[in-house]
């Protein structure tokens, strides 16, 4: 297996027409140098994973990782967990990401139980699960089909099951959200993206990555049946939230709270 991860200058050259983002072999070749210049707290977002994990998950049960990409999400929850403590099944619609990721994961977690499939999260017949995580996954699809995915996850989610959905967003006052824009473009700068791959970049999104606002994705859990959910990261415009879906959600192992 090779391990080769390139550095991203797909948009370092003037292009006459800037075609559609796609998640194909090229962005693949260079995905985890993109990830990290591109996405504030992605690792951060990461390493929670595990930690929300043995808080939440019962012990032995599925983990979705929905548009898993190279399978960092598994990488993180095994890197934390012991093998007997979760199945993990990684889906992604791009045949490219997963071969990648299976040869990934086989190297890296042999001992654990990692399967890595192609599949549109959409039609996907899901077994019951845990934990499902979503990490920037949502705003790749149409505006319309969000609300019966993410129904489609309530149902397939075990009582007391959690959901991690981080996203780009937006802000509702549009000042605010310019202001955010502005900062994350900084932000690509100072990780080494010319003002050109900005704007190429910019433009090959549009359509493409269409972000909700953060009340918009609360209303939406709360719609599927998610008794609560919290804005537990934000970084920029990059947030990352977890819903449950009992009234009661109860820390896996925790022992009950201390009175002070």
């Amino acid at each position: 297996m090779s391990d080769a991860s390139y550095r991203d200058a797909i948009f370092s050259t003037p292009l006459d027409r800037v075609a559609r983002f796609s998640f194909d072999e090229r962005v693949v070749a260079c995905f985890p140098d993109m990830i990290r210049r591109s996405v504030p707290g992605y690792g951060q977002i990461l390493g929670m994973l595990g930690l929300i994990a043995r808080r939440h998950l019962r012990h032995g049960a599925r983990v979705y990782d929905l548009g898993c990409s190279l399978g960092a999400g598994g990488l993180a929850l095994a890197g934390q967990l012991s093998p007997d403590a979760f199945r993990y099944t990684g889906v992604d619609l791009s045949p490219a990401m997963v071969a990648r990721a299976r040869e990934t994961l086989a190297a890296e977690c042999p001992d654990h139980a990692m399967e890595v499939i192609e599949g549109d999260i959409r039609t996907l017949d899901y077994a019951p699960a845990g934990m499902i995580v979503l990490n920037f996954t949502l705003q790749f699809l149409p505006p319309a089909d969000r609300e019966a995915v993410i129904a489609r996850l309530f149902e397939a989610l075990e009582p007391g099951g959690v959901l991690v959905l981080s996203e780009k967003v937006r802000a509702e006052d549009e000042q605010e959200n310019a202001w955010l824009v502005e900062r994350y473009h900084d932000f690509k700068r100072a990780n080494g993206y010319s003002d050109l791959e900005i704007s190429q970049k910019r433009t090959a999104l549009e359509n493409v990555l269409v972000p909700d606002t953060l009340a918009a994705h609360h209303a939406r859990l709360a719609g599927a049946g998610f008794a609560r959910s919290h804005t537990w990261f934000q970084f920029l415009n990059f947030a990352s939230l977890v819903a449950f879906k009992d009234p009661a959600f109860k820390d896996a192992d925790a022992p009950a709270p201390r009175e002070e």
